[in-house]
This record gives C-alpha cells, sequence and structure tokens, in this order.
C-alpha cells in the first residue's frame, strides 16, 4: 500500500498509508522511528497538539514519574543516553515532556505525526483487507494499525450529581490546563487520594488558602526521597548504561533499585532485623522499599508485616491520632498502585488542611458552593477531580474499533479485556497493541516494556514483508489460553486482593479482571519464542 491522498465520500481528505500509529507518546513516538527506519511509510494520530502522551495531559502540581529518571528514558540509541541530562533523581513533568521534545525534534518526528486529529472510528475491511480509520479531519486507510495509546490516557470523572451546579472551577488531575492554575487565596477540594493525589495534595497545600480532601480509600506510600540527581551518579549511569539496562531487564519491573532485592521472607525475619532493614529501605526510599523481602506481593503474613510498618510510619508522621486512623490503610499492601510522596502525609498537619473521610458517608452531591457529605456543605472556590483513569481499555473502546465479521472490540470485550500476549487480539487482524491488556506494562518501567513491545512488532511487521503475508492474527485458541495464563501468574499473588484499577474496578460497570501480567523477563522470553517459533499463536495468511 502506497502513500498518498484524495477526497473521501464525506468531502474530508482521504489517506493512505502502510501503517498507521495512534498516539505520540513514547510508545508512538519510537514506534515511527523505527518503522522509518525499516523503511515502512506510517504515519501518526495525536489527538493532542504536541507529543509527550501520559506527560502532556498530566500536568498536575507535582506530577512526576515514579522511576527514577536514569532508567525512564529512551536505551535505542547510546548518543540519546549520552546527550540528555537530568537534573533531579525523579523527573518532574515539565522535564519529561521536554525530553519528549527532544526525542520528536532530535529524529525530526513531527513531519509524520498528524496533530489535533482525534481517531472516531476504527474499521476492518476483510475484502480489501485492509483498515479504515475514521477521524474528524479525514479517513485513513491502511494494512496496519498499532495502538500506541497508552495506560492512563483516558481521565475518570465520577458523575456526582450536581456537578453542573458548582459555580466555581473544576479541574482533573488527567487534563490539567496547560497554561496553569492560579489556586492563591483560594479554598480547595481535592476528591480522590490515589497516586495523582499523593504528588498534588502538597503542593496544592501550599498554594492555596484552605484545602479539603475528600478521601474514600487511604493508601500506603513510601517516600521518594527526590532531591537533585548528583552528577557523579548520572556520569556513573552513562560510563554503564549498556550493563545497568540488560540488569535491569532480568528484573521483575525491568528496573533497578538502589538496595539490591533479597529473596528473603519477612515472616521468618528476626524483628530486629527485620525493622533495620525496612528502615534501611525506607531511608533510601521510592521502590527500593518493595525489594527489602521478596514475598511481600505473595504470602498474606509477610505483607501484614511490612503493612503495619507502613502503618506506624504514617501514626508518626500525622500529629492528629484521629487523622492518622483516617489515613491508615488496612488492605493489602502493595496491590494498588504503589504510591511515592514527598510529604504527603506530614501535609495533613498543616493548619489550612483538612481531610473528609467518605467511606462509609459517600459525597451526595455537588451544590453550587461546594461539595456536600452527609448533610454537611464544605464550601470551596474549585474542585479538583483526582480520580484516575479508565485505565488500559478505556482509550481502545472510545475509538470503536470493529473487526472481521462486524465484531466490535467493545463486545469481544464484554466479559472482560481478551488479547494474546497484549499484542494481538482474536478477529482483529494486522492490529498490534503497545503495552495492552495481557503485558507486563504498567506493572514495569513503561519506557522497558514500549521498546520491547516496539521492537516486537516492528520485527514482525519486516518478517510479514519479507515473506509476503498480508494478514496477522491472534488465534482464538491462543488468546483464550493466555488469558488464562495472565490470571494463573495474578492469582499466584496478592494483586487482585484490592479493588484498584488493575482489575478496573475504579470504574462503574466495568469487568473486574486483573488486566496486567507480572513479570517481564518470562514475559519476553514467551514472545521471542513465539516470534522465533514462525508465530505461533498467530494465523498467517
Amino acid at each position: 500500500m502506497s502513500s498518498g491522498d484524495g477526497a473521501s465520500s464525506n468531502g474530508h481528505r482521504s489517506y493512505v498509508n502502510e501503517v498507521v500509529v495512534v498516539g505520540a507518546g513514547f510508545a508512538g513516538m519510537y514506534m515511527l522511528h523505527k518503522l522509518r527506519g525499516l523503511g515502512f511509510d506510517t504515519v501518526v494520530l495525536e489527538r493532542a497538539d504536541g507529543v509527550g502522551g501520559t506527560w502532556y495531559w498530566n500536568r498536575y502540581p507535582g506530577a512526576r514519574c515514579d522511576v527514577e529518571s536514569m532508567q525512564y528514558s529512551y536505551s535505542f540509541d547510546p548518543e540519546l543516553e549520552q546527550d540528555w541530562e537530568w537534573t533531579e533523581r525523579y523527573s518532574s513533568q515539565p522535564e519529561i515532556l521536554r525530553y519528549a521534545n527532544h526525542v520528536a525534534d532530535r529524529y525530526d518526528l513531527r513531519r509524520d505525526i498528524r496533530f489535533e486529529t482525534t481517531v472516531e472510528r476504527v474499521d476492518w475491511d476483510d475484502k480489501a483487507r485492509h483498515w479504515r480509520l475514521q477521524t474528524d479531519r479525514g479517513e485513513y486507510r491502511t494494512r496496519f494499525v498499532v495502538m500506541a495509546t497508552g495506560c492512563l490516557s483516558t481521565a475518570n470523572t465520577p458523575r456526582f450529581d450536581g456537578i453542573d451546579s458548582f459555580e466555581g472551577d473544576t479541574y482533573h488531575t488527567g487534563r490539567w490546563p496547560h497554561e496553569g492554575v492560579d489556586l492563591a487565596g483560594k479554598s480547595v477540594a481535592v476528591i480522590g487520594t490515589g497516586s495523582s493525589a499523593v504528588q498534588a495534595i502538597p503542593v496544592i497545600a501550599q498554594e492555596c488558602e484552605e484545602l479539603t480532601v475528600f478521601q474514600r480509600t487511604p493508601n500506603y506510600s513510601i517516600p521518594a526521597r527526590n532531591e537533585p540527581l548528583d552528577p557523579e551518579e548520572q556520569g556513573q549511569w552513562k560510563a554503564n548504561y549498556s550493563d545497568l539496562r540488560a540488569k535491569a531487564l532480568k528484573e521483575m519491573p525491568a528496573f533497578l533499585t538502589r538496595l539490591p532485592r533479597s529473596d528473603d521472607l519477612a515472616k521468618d525475619a528476626d524483628p530486629d532485623e527485620f525493622v533495620e532493614r525496612l528502615e534501611r529501605h525506607w531511608e533510601v526510599g521510592g521502590f527500593t522499599f518493595y525489594g527489602a523481602y521478596g514475598d511481600t506481593a505473595l504470602d498474606p503474613e509477610s505483607n501484614q508485616r511490612i503493612a503495619e510498618f507502613v502503618r506506624a510510619k504514617i501514626a508518626d508522621a500525622v500529629h492528629d491520632p484521629e487523622v492518622a486512623a483516617k489515613l491508615t490503610p488496612h488492605n493489602t499492601i502493595a496491590c494498588k498502585r504503589p504510591c511515592l510522596d514527598t510529604s504527603y502525609f506530614e501535609t495533613y498537619n498543616l493548619p489550612q488542611v483538612r481531610l473528609v473521610d467518605v467511606s462509609e458517608s459517600p459525597i451526595e452531591r455537588i451544590s453550587p458552593a461546594g461539595i456536600v457529605v452527609d448533610g454537611q456543605e464544605y464550601a470551596a472556590d474549585a474542585i479538583v477531580f483526582a480520580t484516575g483513569f479508565d485505565a488500559m481499555t478505556g482509550t481502545l473502546l472510545r475509538m470503536n474499533v470493529t473487526g472481521r465479521g462486524g465484531i466490535r472490540l467493545a463486545e469481544h470485550w464484554d466479559a472482560g479485556p481478551r488479547t494474546y500476549l497484549g499484542l494481538g487480539v482474536a478477529g482483529f487482524p494486522n492490529l498490534f497493541t503497545v503495552s495492552g491488556p495481557g503485558s507486563p506494562s504498567v506493572l514495569t518501567n513503561m519506557i522497558a516494556s514500549i521498546e520491547q513491545h516496539v521492537n516486537w512488532i516492528a520485527e514482525c511487521l519486516g518478517h510479514l514483508r519479507e515473506y509476503g503475508i498480508k494478514t496477522i492474527e491472534a488465534q482464538p485458541e491462543a488468546e483464550a489460553k493466555w488469558v488464562d495464563h495472565v490470571n494463573a501468574v495474578a492469582d499466584m499473588t496478592l494483586y487482585p486482593t484490592c479493588n484498584s484499577w488493575y482489575l478496573g474496578s475504579n470504574i462503574p460497570g466495568k469487568k473486574r479482571v486483573f488486566m496486567p501480567l507480572v513479570g517481564f523477563p518470562p514475559y519476553v522470553e514467551i514472545c521471542d519464542a513465539a516470534a522465533a517459533d514462525g508465530y505461533q499463536g498467530f494465523a498467517l495468511a
């Protein structure tokens, strides 16, 4: 299929490309760069007016990555690794976005990205054996579609009664105004205490006159210990990047921690040694803490012991015992997305900060002047919805994807998302998902997972071209076995014991299924073996 354009039946332009990539975040940009290097005629469709994906949209106060900067970066170009200078242990959203823009400029990616283009429908034409993507700027026809739409790209805003009557300003952490928000002198309400809120609340508390936080479920959080990145440390990484990257890819989450991960069992640890080790990991901060023992996510007794340690830390940090009790979780630690913070719990000691527990008395409604809970109105000039995302599937389902025989992706996924390797979907030929459901994705360093996916897809497309193969499609039986495998692995852990967005439980009506796969190295081995065996589990025609 050659590149070109013409007029479509609805008067919009019609475009023809060999590959269409949806999304210009880190996955879409690398996919474009990789395919361009292989000679594929490729275009990227992006609804935003710039690159960056998650880091384009999530500009809320305090937004930063929870994987350390030296690892949350591309590895495909050694020169890029050496040239870019990070400034903090955990890079902030503005710095990550600058990096994304640098990458787009460095590799001249923008000429093949169609910004401000929203995909409205994606339909497979079985007779022509190509896809038609209807956008608000015309139609695209293509042999292959790569969905690089991100796992956390569709914001979730609950429809509270009276929300349209509110006379103040409303914001969502996942759609923060690009021009910024002035909260000085205002009374602000934050709804939610997940990862975005844990980052935003300490910063908002310093900006506004009064802050009221509405919490349904308290969360564990570990101090990030963020600080300026030591030039010597950055130099050591750059001098040993190849070896360090290789070591990281052998770890279950595809990143290294500052202290080695241990295989010891927490439940068997001597009490004094247990406290000493956790204190040491706590002081280092970040995800290093969760590597102190090897069975944190596997054994209920060990998990409870580690959770008690963190609960005691919350009690120490929060002066008011009643507030501390409200902020203390009692569920399994780390079964939800682990939070990293900078003075989150200490923020509740400030006189202008108030916590409202809505676990037993939910928010009744939003009034013109604020938020009503249990008959009491809490006045607010602005409401910040830190209510998360329709994770992993939301964006894909909103594009109205229709595959072979007219089956809609929403129908195929009615009982929960079904993929083979998180890369392909039965009944949807020549369609690939990057970090899709059924892949390690959100349980890993996302850029490492993205690079693995993109490389696999690119090699697959090269194979199809070399052998004159027109279509590739996940086989239903392989898809069914893979779903069973993902569930079986999850059931070996404590992850499914919580109501989390990993299971889609934050979205009313969404089927409760554990979506990511636990474990990066074994996943890579399975993907590589499938490719080496002529793309086992896929039908090629």
